[in-house]
C-alpha cells in the first residue's frame, strides 16, 4: 500500500508549538487548570447537583475491584478515554507529575479491566457478557475502542510510556481478528464511526502496515451492503438495547449512520453529523495516505457541500435535533437548531486532514470559524459549564416549555449524562497548537494567527524559529518574527481570511512589500531569509452587516453582524425583551467599541436600529389588530456569539431583522 502518492503537508507536533497569545492564553491555561481537574471530578461523580458519569465506576467494576452494576449510555467508556486524551495534549505541552500520576493510575485502572484476550468494553463486559459484536448498530464498541486507541496513542507520544499502547495494540489485532471479509470472520461496521481515524493515529505511530489495512477495511465496507444493520437485528431476535420486545426494523437507519452507499459514491453530507465527519476524516487521511483520488473526490464533494450548503455562520453543523443530524440543504433553522458542539470539532478534525493534503484557505477558514464561535462559545468563562447545542435563537420561555425545543438550553450544563462534548472540547483545545502549521518540500503554511513559539525543520533538515505575535481577534494583525543559524531560501505562506477587507498588507523588517503571490487563498514569499527577519501582517478589520442566501429561508429578511472571525449576537441584558421585537436600519453605522468591563473585556458593536411596540405600549389587550407600523429608534448592543450567556439566563439572537 503506497503512502507517497500524495504530496503531505505535515501538521506540527505539540512539543514544537508553544501557545503564547493574549486571547488564546485564557482558553490553554482554562483547560489545563479548570476543566481537566474539574472533568476529573465529573467521570468520578464528585460534581454536586450534576449528572452521574459513572465511567470509574464502570471500569473499577469491570476490573473487579468493586462490585455491582453498570450505569450510564453503552459508550460511557469513551468519556474517559478522551479526557485522558486531552490530559496527554496537555502533559505534553505542560509537564505535571501530579497530573501523570492520576493518569498513570487511570491507564493501570484501564488495563486491569482489559480482558486476556484483548478485548475493552465497560458494558459487556458487566452487563452482557458472551454478547460481544452482536449489536453494532447501537452500542458503539469499535466507537469506544478508537477513543481508547486515539487516547493511548496521544499519552505514548506525550510521555513515551506503552503501558496504554500496548494494550490498545493487543485490542486492534483483536477486532483483526474478528473483522474482515474473509471467511469466518464478522463483515461488519460499527454504528458510529471512530475506530477508522483511530487506526490510522496507531499505524503512525506503530508503523504497523495491518491497522492501516483495517482502517481501509472499515471504509471500504461501508455502505457495500446497506443492510447489514438489518441483518444483525434479526440475528439477535430483533431486539434493541433501549427498548423490552420486538423492535422495528433499522432498515432506514443506512442513511443516518452513512451507510446508504459506499463511501467513494457519496457526495452530500446526511445523517447523524458527528458520525459523517468522523468518518470524512477518516477518508481525508486515507486518501493521503494511500492516493486513492476516488476517496479524495469524495471528501471534496462532500466537504463543499456541507459547509456550502449545510453549515451556520457559526460553523455549526447538524441542524436537526431528530437524530443529530444533518437535514437537507439550506434547511438552517435558528431556534431548533442542533448544531452539537462534537460536530463542529469533528469538522475542525476534517479541514485539518484536508489541509494535510492540499492548502487552500477555505479549509482554515473553517477552522477558524468554527474555533472562534462555537467550540470556545460552548464552554462558560470558568470551565464548569457547558453547551451540547449551540443555538442562533434562544428564548428561554420556549425551551422550558415547548417539547420541540427542550434541546435548546438557555444556559450551559455542569455535566450530561451523555457527556461526549465537554472532552471533547478540552482535547482539542489542549491540541491548538496543532492546528497553526504545516510543511512541505521547502515552504511553511501558516494558516491560524494565533500568538506561539514554534521550531520548524525543513526538509533539508535546517531548523526555523517562528515566533508569532498576534492580535486576532480583536485586531487584525500579526507578525512573525524568524530565527535561523544561516541565510536559508524557502517560502512562506500566510492565510488571507475570507473575512478581510481588501487586500491585504505584507511588511518586511518594517518595509511594505508587494512582491507575492496569491495562491489558493495564500500569500506567497519566496525569499532567502536571515536570521531576525520579521513578517507583518495587517488584515483590514471592518464589521459588517452579513446576509443569508436567499436560499436559507429562516435568515430572509435577516441580518447578522460580523467583525473579523467572530460572529456577534444581541442578548436580553443588554437590549431587553422580546428580541424579536428589534430590527437594523439597513444603512447603520456600526460602531465598534472595547469595553473593559463587560464579559471579563470584549469588543462590542453599537448598531442603529428600531424596536416594535412593546406588549406595554400595545393599545389593545387582543393579540392581533390592523397593521398600524409603530417602531421607535434604538442603538443596539451586540457582544461576540461565544461569549453569551454568561450574565445570566436571557434572550439572544445572531439573526436580525432589517427595516430598510
Amino acid at each position: 500500500m503506497s503512502n507517497t502518492l500524495l504530496p503531505e503537508k505535515h501538521k506540527l507536533s505539540l512539543n514544537q508549538v508553544q501557545i503564547n497569545d493574549d486571547f488564546w492564553n485564557h482558553y490553554v491555561s482554562l483547560v489545563r487548570n479548570t476543566v481537566i481537574p474539574y472533568q476529573w471530578e465529573a467521570l468520578n461523580d464528585r460534581v454536586p447537583d450534576a449528572e452521574p458519569s459513572h465511567a470509574i465506576h464502570n471500569f473499577r467494576i469491570a476490573a473487579g475491584l468493586e462490585t455491582g452494576e453498570y450505569h450510564g449510555w453503552v459508550f460511557q467508556d469513551s468519556d474517559l478515554a478522551k479526557w485522558l486524551e486531552a490530559v496527554a495534549y496537555s502533559l505534553q505541552q505542560y509537564p505535571d507529575a501530579t497530573l501523570e500520576q492520576t493518569a498513570d493510575e487511570t491507564i493501570d485502572l484501564i488495563v486491569q479491566a482489559q480482558q486476556s484476550d484483548g478485548y475493552l468494553n465497560t458494558y459487556y463486559t458487566i452487563k452482557e457478557p458472551g454478547k460481544r459484536w452482536t449489536n453494532l448498530y447501537e452500542c458503539h464498541e469499535l466507537y469506544c475502542a478508537g477513543h481508547m486507541i486515539e487516547a493511548a496513542v496521544a499519552y505514548f507520544e506525550a510521555t513515551g510510556k506503552r503501558k496504554l499502547l500496548d494494550a490498545m495494540c493487543r485490542f486492534a489485532d483483536h477486532i483483526q481478528d474478528v473483522f474482515g471479509p474473509q471467511e469466518g470472520k464478522l463483515r461488519g461496521y460499527d454504528g458510529h464511526q471512530e475506530i477508522e481515524l483511530a487506526l490510522v493515529k496507531l499505524y503512525k505511530v506503530t508503523k504497523q502496515e495491518k491497522y492501516l489495512q483495517l482502517a481501509c477495511y472499515f471504509i471500504d465496507e461501508r455502505g457495500q451492503r446497506p443492510d447489514f444493520f438489518e441483518e444483525e437485528w434479526e440475528r439477535r431476535g430483533k431486539t434493541s438495547i433501549y427498548r423490552a420486545g420486538q423492535t422495528p426494523s433499522p432498515s432506514l437507519s443506512s442513511i443516518y449512520n452513512q451507510s446508504h452507499l459506499p463511501v467513494r459514491e457519496q457526495d452530500t453530507a446526511i445523517g447523524h453529523s458527528v458520525r459523517a465527519v468522523y468518518m470524512y476524516t477518516a477518508m481525508a487521511d486515507l486518501a493521503r495516505l494511500t492516493g486513492d483520488e476516488k476517496l479524495l473526490t469524495a471528501c471534496k464533494k462532500l466537504w463543499a457541500n456541507m459547509t456550502q450548503k449545510q453549515m451556520y455562520i457559526t460553523g455549526g453543523i447538524g441542524s436537526t435535533h431528530h437524530g443529530e443530524a444533518f437535514s437537507f440543504d439550506y434547511d438552517l433553522p435558528n431556534d431548533t437548531v442542533y448544531a452539537e458542539t462534537c460536530a463542529s470539532i469533528g469538522l475542525v478534525f476534517f479541514a485539518q486532514r484536508m489541509l494535510r493534503i492540499e492548502t487552500r484557505s477555505e479549509y482554515a477558514d473553517v477552522i477558524e470559524r468554527a474555533l472562534y464561535n462555537i467550540i470556545i462559545g460552548s464552554m462558560s468563562q470558568d470551565g464548569k459549564r457547558f453547551f451540547y447545542v449551540n443555538p442562533l435563537e434562544v428564548w428561554p420561555q420556549a425551551s422550558a416549555s415547548n417539547p420541540g425545543k427542550y434541546h435548546v438550553k438557555a444556559e450551559r450544563q455542569k455535566w450530561f449524562g451523555c457527556a461526549c462534548c465537554p472532552p471533547n472540547l478540552a482535547r482539542i483545545l489542549s491540541s491548538l497548537g496543532e492546528y497553526i502549521y504545516t510543511t512541505e518540500a521547502g515552504r511553511i503554511n501558516c494558516h491560524l494567527f494565533i500568538g506561539s513559539e514554534s521550531t520548524i525543520t525543513l526538509d533539508d533538515a535546517v531548523q526555523v524559529g517562528l515566533k508569532q505575535v498576534c492580535s486576532l481577534p480583536w485586531k487584525g494583525e500579526a507578525s512573525l518574527e524568524l530565527s535561523l543559524a544561516q541565510p536559508r531560501s524557502f517560502t512562506l505562506a500566510l492565510r488571507v481570511p475570507y473575512w478581510c477587507d481588501g487586500q491585504p498588507q505584507l511588511l518586511i523588517n518594517g518595509e511594505k512589500e508587494d512582491a507575492y503571490t496569491i495562491e489558493n487563498g495564500y500569500a506567497i514569499i519566496e525569499r532567502i531569509w536571515t536570521d531576525g527577519d520579521t513578517v507583518t501582517w495587517l488584515l483590514p478589520m471592518e464589521a459588517h452587516l452579513i446576509q443569508a442566501s436567499p436560499l436559507i429561508r429562516s435568515n430572509a429578511g435577516k441580518a447578522a453582524i460580523q467583525r473579523g472571525p467572530l460572529v456577534y449576537c444581541v442578548e436580553q441584558v443588554d437590549n431587553g425583551t422580546p428580541l424579536a421585537s428589534l430590527s437594523l436600519q439597513s444603512s447603520t453605522k456600526l460602531k465598534v467599541e472595547a469595553d473593559a468591563d463587560v464579559l471579563g473585556g470584549t469588543v462590542r458593536i453599537e448598531a442603529e436600529g428600531f424596536r416594535d411596540a412593546t406588549a406595554e405600549a400595545w393599545a389593545s389587550a387582543e393579540p392581533y389588530r390592523r397593521w398600524a407600523p409603530t417602531a421607535e429608534p434604538v442603538a443596539l448592543q451586540a457582544v461576540p456569539y461565544f461569549q453569551w450567556g454568561n450574565r445570566g439566563v436571557g434572550e439572544m439572537a445572531v439573526w436580525i431583522r432589517v427595516r430598510q
